[in-house]
Order: C-alpha cells, then sequence, then structure tokens
C-alpha cells in the first residue's frame, strides 16, 4: 500500500521560486487514497505526521529512512503561504495564524528547496533575473522570474509506462515516447501563454526544446511558395527578355524551357542527395535552390545568345554546332570549375558547410548535364518552329509575320537604299541561269551592276552583331504616287542589350579616363570592404533566428536578458572501465567545475554528480552497517536485526564477484565498500550500482545519470530466509552516462567560445587517462561552431580560388587569364565580407556558406568575359569591346533573373533569412554584375594576355578601306543588254547583308553556301559576274 501511494505521489522536477512557499505544492501532481482521511495531496501531505499515524499499521522503516536521508521534513506544508487567506493554507506554515503575507525577498535570498533539501537546491541564478541588492548584499528585488520544468528523455518515458496496462494495445515504443513529450510540450507552451489575460500588466513567456526544434525545422524547411513563386518570376523574365516583334528572331518559349529544365535539374540533383544520404539543412533549403537556378540561367541565356548570332549562312544542320563551339568552352569551364570547387570546400571540417558543399557540386553537375545535353535539343526544336514560320511559344499557330515579307523590286531600288544596320533582307531580283553544255553545270549570276556598300562603323568599330529583331519589322514602306520606296528601321525596335553594350557602354568603360575613375572606385571599395572585414563578429543568436513579434522571440529575449544559464551535461561513453577509471572521473569532474563558466553548487551540497550521489549513498549504509555490527544487530550468520541500510551494506560487502565462488562472509570484517581513498572496489562497483539504483531513487533522480544501459531491477527484502535475496545482479558494463553542470554569464559569442575551450580541454585531458568523455548541451550545439569558424572559412575560400586559378589555367592554357579571374573572385569575396561588417551582420555557418558560394557565383560573372577577350583579334581595347558585346546580354540577363528568384526571400517572416540569405545574396549578385562587366574588362583591356585565335584570311585593300557609300545601303542596277547565251529568268532569293570584318577580328570558318563578301564585289561598270555552279543532269 505505501509503495502504490509512494508511486502516485512521486513529485516531478520543477525549479520554481514557488517551492520557498507552500503554493509550490500546487504544481506537484498525483493523490492517493487511505482510508478514513481525504486524498493525500501535496498540498496536505505532512511526511512526518502520516509517518506516525501508520506506524502501528505497518513497518515503514525503510520508508522513514529515505525520507531522512532526502531531507524532506514536512515538505511544503512547513512553509509559509503567499497568500495566507487561502481556505487550504496549511496550520503548520509559519505566517497561518498571523495572516500576513511574507517577505518574498528574503525568502528567496539563497535560493529555494524542492520537497529534498539535501537533493533539491535551486540557487537563485536559476530562479531570479535582473536582481537589485542593498550595500550588504541582501536582496531587493528581482525583474524576472523563472520556472523551469525537467521531463523523461524517450527512452526513460518507455520504459516508465513499459508493461503498463494503458499502453498495453497501443503498440507502445520509444519513438511514440518521444511523440508523447513533444505534444505535451506544446500543449504546455500553449497554456502558459494563455494563463493571463491580455490587458495584464505582467507577461508570460514559454519555451519548450519542442518549441525550438519546430523553429528550426520551419526554418530549414523549404517554402514551396518562395520557390515557386521566384520561379515563376524567372519564367517570367525569361520568357519576356527573350521575345522579338519579328516571331522570326523570338525565343519566349526557349526562355520558358530552359528555366524549366534548370528547375528540373535542381530538382533532380536535391534528389541525387537525398539518396546519397546528405542531410538537407538550411543552407540547402533556402540558397540552394535560387544559386543553383541563377548558375544554371546564365548558362541558358548565353546558350540562346549565341545561338541567334550564328554567321551568317550557316546551314541549319549546323547552327547548334556552331553555337557549341562559340560559347560550349566557356559554359564547360564556368561548371567544371564550380564542381571542383564545391567538392574542394567539402574538405572543411563544418557539417552544414560540407553538405552545402557536396549538394551544390552534384546539383551545378545535374545543371552542365542538362545545359549541354537537352537544352541544344531545345534550341534546334526552336530553329525548327521559326523555319516553319511558327509562332513563338504558341507554335501550333502560324506565324502572321511571314505575310509581311516586303518585296523590293530590283527596278524599285535602282536609286534607293537599304537602311544601315539591316542584317537580312528579302528581294525580289533578276537572275540568270544558263546550262553549259559542254560541262553540263548551271551557271546562275546576278546583275553586273550590283554591289553592296558597308554601312559606316560604330565608334568602336566593333561590327560584329546586329541589333536584335527582323527585317520585317524594321522596315517601313512608305507608298506614294511615282515615288520609290524608302524603308526606315523603329529606334525603339533597334534597342537590346547587344547593342548597348557596342554603342554605348564599350565605349564610355574603356575610355583613358573612365578606366581610372573604375580603378579608384573599386579600389575605395576594396579598402572600405577590409575596413569593414574587422567590424564583423562572429555569433548567432537565437533571437536573430526566430521571427520577430512572436511569443517565441520575446521569451528568447526575456532570457538572453536575465538568464544566462545554460544546462549542459559531460557525458561519459562506453569503451573503458568505469570501475578502474573512478579516479580518471573524478578528476574530469573536478576540471570541469573549475571552469570560469560553471556555477558552483552550494556549499552545504554535494556535487550534483551519480558517482558522488553513489559514493554517498555506499558510504552512508557502510556506516550503519558499522553501528549494527558495533552493537551486534548484525553478525556473519544474521542481518535481520540490523537496519535497513546496514543489511543492505552486509549483501554487498559479501559479494566477491566472481561466477563460482559469489559469497565471502569473511569479508565482512576486511572490507569496507568505499577505501580510504574515497573509491569503490572495481569488483563490487557494478552490483553496488544495481542496489543504488534500486534503492535510492531520489539520488538518483537528482544525479541525471540516465545510465545506459539500464541496470537491472533488484528488490531487497530483508527478512528473505532462501538466500536468493544475497545474490545481486551486476549491471551491465556502462556506455553512457552524465554529469549535469550549469553554464552562467555566457552573454557574448567570446563567452561561449571561452566556456567551450575550456570544456574541450577537460575533456581532451581525460582522454589522455583513458576516460571518454565529450560536453553536450545547446551552447555546445549552436556555438562550438565559432571555434575553428574562421580558420575553416579562410581554408575554404583558399581552396576554391586555388581551384579556380588551377582549372581556369588548364582548360583555358593561359594561367595570365586565370589570375585575373582569381584576383575579381578574391575581391568580390572580401567586399561581401567587408559589407557583412557594416551591415551588422555576424559571421555563423550560413554566411559562411553564401561566401564560400560567392567564388562559384563570381566565375558565372568572370569566365564568360575573359573567353570572350582570348578569343577575339584586334587590340586589347577593340577585344574587351567584343566580349562585352557577346556576353553583357546574356550575363545581365542571368543577373536579373537571379535577383527575380531571391526577390521572394525578401517576404519571409523570419528576419534571418531576409537579412542573412535576401541581403547578402542580393549584394553578392550585384557584386558579380559590376566586377565581371565593369572591372575585369577595364583590367583586361589594361593587362590582358595577347589572343588566342589567327587570322584565318589574306587582308586586301578594299577590305582596308571600303569604298564610301553613296547615301549608305545597297544600290541595284539592271543592264540593258544580256549575253545571248543566257536565258532570262526570275527568282526569289536572300540576300544577306553584313559589314565588312575589320582588321584582327575573329572569323569564322567560310559555310558552303555563297556569301556576299565586299573584296570580291565587283565594281558597278565592272565585267565580272558572281555565279554558283551546280552539276546540271544530262536530259538526252
Amino acid at each position: 500500500m505505501i509503495e502504490r501511494m509512494i508511486e502516485k505521489l512521486f513529485p516531478c522536477v520543477i525549479l520554481t521560486p514557488l517551492d520557498c512557499f507552500w503554493e509550490g505544492a500546487k504544481l506537484q501532481g498525483g493523490s492517493a487514497y487511505l482510508p478514513g482521511r481525504p486524498d493525500i495531496q501535496w498540498t496536505n501531505l505532512d511526511p512526518e505526521q502520516l509517518l506516525e499515524e501508520l506506524g502501528p499499521f505497518a513497518s515503514l522503516e525503510g520508508f522513514r529512512e529515505l525520507l531522512d536521508k532526502a531531507q524532506v521534513g514536512q515538505a511544503y506544508v512547513g512553509r509559509p503561504c503567499l497568500h495566507p487567506d487561502d481556505l487550504h493554507c496549511p496550520p503548520s506554515a509559519p505566517n497561518h495564524h498571523s495572516r500576513q503575507a511574507p517577505n518574498v525577498a528574503q525568502e528567496l535570498s539563497g535560493g529555494c528547496h524542492g520537497f529534498s533539501h539535501k537533493f533539491m537546491h535551486w540557487q537563485e541564478e536559476l530562479l531570479l533575473g535582473g536582481m537589485a541588492r542593498d550595500p550588504q548584499g541582501q536582496l531587493l528585488r528581482a525583474e524576472a522570474l523563472q520556472s523551469t520544468f525537467l521531463l523523461m528523455s524517450p527512452r526513460q518515458l518507455y520504459e516508465h509506462f513499459r508493461g503498463d496496462y494503458q499502453t498495453h494495445d497501443i503498440g507502445w515504443s520509444e519513438e511514440q515516447a518521444g511523440t508523447v513529450l513533444q505534444a505535451w510540450q506544446r500543449r504546455f507552451v500553449q497554456l502558459a501563454q494563455e494563463a493571463l489575460p491580455e490587458n495584464a500588466s505582467q507577461q508570460i513567456h514559454a519555451f519548450s526544446s519542442t518549441t525550438l526544434d519546430d523553429i528550426l525545422h520551419a526554418f530549414s524547411e523549404v517554402s514551396a511558395a518562395r520557390v515557386v513563386g521566384g520561379y515563376l518570376l524567372m519564367l517570367a523574365y525569361a520568357c519576356v527578355t527573350m521575345l522579338r516583334w519579328d516571331c522570326a528572331q523570338s525565343q519566349g518559349a526557349v526562355g520558358l524551357a530552359g528555366v524549366l529544365l534548370v528547375a528540373l535539374a535542381v530538382a533532380s540533383g536535391l534528389g541525387l542527395c537525398a539518396l546519397l544520404g546528405i542531410a538537407f539543412n538550411a543552407a540547402t533549403t533556402q540558397v540552394l535552390p535560387f544559386l543553383a537556378l541563377g548558375i544554371g540561367v546564365d548558362d541558358i541565356f548565353l546558350l540562346a545568345h549565341a545561338f541567334t548570332e550564328a554567321p551568317p549562312g550557316t546551314p541549319l544542320q549546323e547552327r547548334m554546332g556552331e553555337c557549341l563551339q562559340r560559347t560550349g568552352t566557356s559554359v564547360t569551364l564556368t561548371s567544371i570549375n564550380n564542381m571542383v570547387a564545391f567538392f574542394m570546400a567539402a574538405l572543411v571540417p563544418i557539417p552544414a558547410l560540407r553538405a552545402f558543399s557536396l549538394q551544390a557540386a552534384i546539383v551545378v553537375g545535374c545543371n552542365f548535364a542538362a545545359v549541354m545535353l537537352v537544352f541544344p535539343a531545345v534550341l534546334s526544336l526552336d530553329l525548327h518552329r521559326r523555319h516553319c514560320q511558327r509562332l513563338d511559344v504558341l507554335c501550333c499557330f502560324s506565324s502572321p509575320c511571314s505575310a509581311r515579307v516586303i518585296q523590293i523590286l530590283p527596278q524599285e531600288l535602282g536609286n534607293g537604299t537599304v537602311p544601315v544596320g539591316i542584317a537580312h533582307l528579302t528581294a525580289t531580283v533578276q537572275a540568270f541561269a544558263h546550262c553549259e553544255a559542254s560541262s553540263q553545270h548551271v551557271v546562275t549570276i546576278l546583275p553586273p551592276q550590283a554591289h553592296l556598300v558597308p554601312p559606316p562603323s560604330d565608334p568602336l568599330g566593333s561590327e560584329l552583331f546586329s541589333p536584335g529583331g527582323s527585317t520585317r519589322d524594321l522596315l517601313g514602306q512608305e507608298e506614294g504616287t511615282g515615288q520609290k520606296a524608302a524603308c526606315k528601321s523603329l529606334p525603339c525596335a533597334r534597342w537590346s542589350l547587344a547593342h548597348f553594350a557596342r554603342s554605348q557602354f564599350a565605349p564610355l568603360l574603356l575610355q583613358s579616363h573612365t578606366k581610372a575613375v573604375v580603378l579608384v572606385l573599386f579600389g575605395a571599395l576594396l579598402g572600405l570592404s577590409l575596413y569593414g572585414a574587422t567590424l564583423v563578429q562572429d555569433g548567432l543568436a537565437l533571437t536573430d533566428v526566430v521571427p520577430r513579434g512572436t511569443k517565441e522571440h520575446a521569451f528568447l529575449s526575456a532570457q538572453l536578458r536575465y538568464f544566462s544559464l545554460y544546462e549542459v551535461a559531460l557525458v561519459t561513453q562506453g569503451g573503458f572501465d568505469y570501475a578502474h577509471s573512478q579516479r580518471a572521473l573524478f578528476d574530469l569532474h573536478q576540471r570541469f567545475s573549475s571552469l570560469k563558466a560553471v556555477l558552483p553548487p552550494p556549499a552545504t551540497q554535494a556535487p550534483r554528480t551519480w558517482l558522488h550521489y553513489y559514493r554517498n549513498w555506499l558510504q552512508g549504509i557502510q556506516a550503519a552497517f558499522d553501528q549494527d555490527w558495533a552493537s551486534g544487530r548484525i553478525t556473519h550468520h544474521s542481518y535481520r536485526n540490523g537496519s535497513e541500510d546496514g543489511a543492505l551494506a552486509y549483501k554487498l560487502l559479501v559479494q566477491t564477484g566472481d561466477a563460482q565462488e559469489p559469497l565471502d562472509f569473511s569479508q565482512l570484517t576486511t572490507k569496507k565498500l568505499v577505501d580510504k581513498e574515497g573509491l569503490i572496489p572495481p569488483e563490487l562497483f557494478y552490483m553496488g550500482l544495481t542496489v543504488w539504483v534500486s534503492s535510492d531513487p531520489l539520488g538518483l533522480a537528482a544525479s541525471q545519470a540516465n545510465f545506459y544501459p539500464p541496470p537491472p531491477e533488484w528488490l531487497h527484502d530483508k527478512y528473505d530466509t532462501t538466500g536468493e535475496n544475497l545474490r545481486i545482479p551486476a549491471a551491465q558494463p556502462l556506455e553512457f552516462a552524465q554529469f549535469p553542470f550549469l553554464l552562467r554569464g555566457l552573454q557574448k559569442t567570446a563567452d561561449f567560445v571561452e566556456a567551450i575551450e575550456g570544456a574541450r580541454a577537460a575533456c581532451a585531458e581525460a582522454g589522455r587517462a583513458g576516460v571518454r568523455a565529450y560536453p553536450s548541451g545547446s551552447p555546445f550545439l549552436f556555438w562550438e561552431q565559432y571555434l575553428g569558424l574562421r580558420r575553416c572559412f579562410l581554408l575554404a575560400v583558399c581552396t576554391l580560388l586555388l581551384c579556380t586559378f588551377l582549372v581556369c589555367a588548364l582548360l583555358l592554357l593561359n594561367p595570365w587569364t586565370a589570375a585575373l579571374i582569381v584576383l575579381v573572385l578574391a575581391m568580390m569575396t572580401v567586399e561581401l565580407f567587408g559589407i557583412m561588417g557594416f551591415l551588422g551582420i555576424k559571421l555563423s555557418a550560413i554566411p559562411v556558406v553564401i561566401l564560400v558560394a560567392s567564388v562559384g557565383i563570381g566565375v558565372e560573372f568572370t569566365v564568360h568575359v575573359a573567353l570572350g577577350f582570348l578569343t577575339a583579334q584586334g587590340s586589347r581595347n577593340l577585344r574587351a569591346a567584343r566580349a562585352l558585346e557577346r556576353t553583357f546580354a546574356p550575363v545581365t540577363d542571368g543577373a536579373i533573373s537571379t535577383l527575380l528568384g531571391l526577390l521572394m526571400l525578401a517576404g519571409s517572416n523570419f528576419d534571418f533569412i531576409v537579412r542573412y540569405f535576401f541581403v547578402v545574396l542580393t549584394i553578392l549578385t550585384l557584386l558579380g554584375l559590376l566586377h565581371g562587366l565593369v572591372l575585369l574588362p577595364v583590367l583586361l583591356s589594361i593587362l590582358g594576355p595577347p589572343p588566342e585565335v589567327v587570322q584565318m584570311y589574306k587582308e586586301s585593300a578594299e577590305v582596308l578601306s571600303p569604298p564610301a557609300p553613296q547615301g549608305g545601303g545597297l544600290r541595284w542596277g539592271v543592264p540593258s543588254t544580256l549575253p545571248q547565251s543566257f536565258a532570262r529568268v526570275t527568282t526569289s532569293m536572300t540576300v544577306a547583308l553584313h559589314p565588312p570584318p575589320l582588321p584582327g577580328a575573329y572569323i569564322h570558318p567560310a559555310s558552303e553556301e555563297p556569301t556576299w563578301s565586299p573584296a570580291a564585289t565587283p565594281a558597278a561598270n565592272g565585267p565580272s559576274n558572281l555565279g554558283s555552279r551546280g552539276l546540271c543532269p544530262a536530259t538526252g
């Protein structure tokens, strides 16, 4: 009966200021029933009085000894009542009769005790925050009070209810126990937050470990709305920026397909990471989808722009090969560089950084495969669509543009001109065909008076590409009676990023004084960033992660302000002999207790470790045995007349630990349970542990040892006559145990780092003595990363830069260019780090991940420009201009699409996501754009290497000095007479007008199709004709 009552009344461990008063009993649940008495609860339980009343009816000596050891006394009924007028305030309360409210500050001075004065002493630092004292050190007031509930672990809860009738039919397991604990904590937080009305002057903040897990889970969870919204914005931008008025030149569907393709590649890469077991974290879910999409979309834009700018006369079936010939190297270089760089970054021993680096490398590889293997097929399908004159996006419908072909007859262009800048012109001309009987070849010629006049060159002489658009939309026709047709281009349709880069941006950027200004500005930015780098602090408070304005944020802010205590544990593992390592365990505890941050226990209380409690308990029963032996109540043959503790000591002293002869009664007088050095005999260690765990539940609970494997259950029966109770099963060798500690005064990251370093040093010293131990707790979980964070960050960045240099040097075969690229990337990283300092963004694992990723992102902005510079001919300025003209549009489009994807992060509920992800990644993208399109071209124009291509044609005087146009454009003239051997035919053909190449320009290999060349164009009055030969089949 007494055992059942104890089980129902066994109290919870609650650290609360209410324990100084009778009201602390109201927090303890449970009740027991005894006939003739009201229900026994902690609010009316006087253990001393209850034992006196039940003494005549039952043997309660063991129970009395248990309460005496724990110093329970009168429990709560002997403490003052906060509200003496409460009808339930017990008569034994000191202020029950006086009805005076107690002096709360005086009662709380020195802390409070739980129901056990020996094991449960709550220090002031655990209960009070914002304390104020008088000059004598007496407590006057406190601004905050704290109550802490200690819960079972899932394993303890599972073991506690295993075999209980309540869990018999539900498949009780450790996982279900964990689910129950989580549900209880969520419900507890909810009830605590609803305890006060909204208009109350006081505030209650509740928090639990499950609340923290929920916050971290929500923080690491992929936001489908943000990801979908960001990708939709990218889709919209890619479609709009690649649309053209001319349906035959429009690539909106290509933009849509490219973004969708990259999105699928990112999803497949993340799925592969999940299959490989790489853990996902906040960086994976919040950064990688947008980072990988930005990198992939850059390559999509580059290929799409290059595909539309194929050399004139390139056959349809060779368009894709020509595109990959020009841009495949650049895409391959950036992708391989990123993969190698991220794989090398995985060598850094920070789990979050390592997981992110591996995932980024895998996703970049999937992007590369999709862009190089699948996207060319998309471009080819779109080319087929344009060749069939179908609408863009809505490719099932025919294009109305095909009906708007302007027919320009030769006689109408006798004195007319074609507008400057037209890339292709469809015209109806008169050609003449003749079949020579001797060679059976058909000869087709154009009029000898036809000649091409090049338009004037642009400011830099760069004539690589024409503006986007089509003749169908750029030409306008003015009709008038008796007047010849005149065609003009629409200025709004002529504008494009490539045109802007060629005609405005590059000429301005590559002027001498502009270069000087650029170098000075970027030098100043680098200097400011170096200063800002000194302002960056390590740290990441939980208040930065939790959304502002929430109840969780309010709790963490109050705790950080008033309470700087953290519950930690020193965990000892298996792999060593606990029984023979007791001295090393005591030394480990002593070293850990001497740390500056560890809160020492009260002088009147023993250290809170299971080994101390275990040893002290053995010393107590040894003393009881010695008294019983001296008084004759215990002899060699009997212990029944002795005390409960004396009988327990008797059973332990006769143990030998030998399976053959387990008992030796001669040891009763020659052996001690604890020797003179304060150590437990190794042969008794695990048997004594079984007895202690079974006989001292309060001491075991206070120690928070959490043994694994748990010692077996053993029931002490003082009156056993069979002798079986003398056989004590030994506990299994321990694989897990822990010493609890409290850390105090931890406000800044430096305080945490100092405490963690001291704890690690203590564990390392114990390891040299053979004890395997490590510290555990939230400080070590969240702040240990800062021990080597800066060193790991520097190592990762240097490794990435070195890999980037090696990859670029090997693939480009140009260390000069690789060095310039690495220089710009290093500047980007330093500047981003410095800007973080000015913005007050602290350094943690997540910003380090972004800083490491900045090298990979920067490669996308720099390598394309550098490769365009290497493959161009001419002076450095001209080559830099041509590189800008080729890459300005795709790089800008890629950056804008990335920014649109990041825009969705700005609406996050987590302020941390906004500051640490959106702001930092946006700044990184802008820095990449500026360094890739402004600084790098300037450096290349000053320090750039020589070109990697050679001239493929012989210069001529006509090419070097083309004739000046008379009015500009194209003039046609038709002779009045024709050779007699030719038959007059009329045919429709496409004449491609292209400006002449400049000296030193990059010349593409000539195609098999005939193209117009000014060098081969005859003079207006020359006799030469242009012809093409083909086989003429015999007709018999």
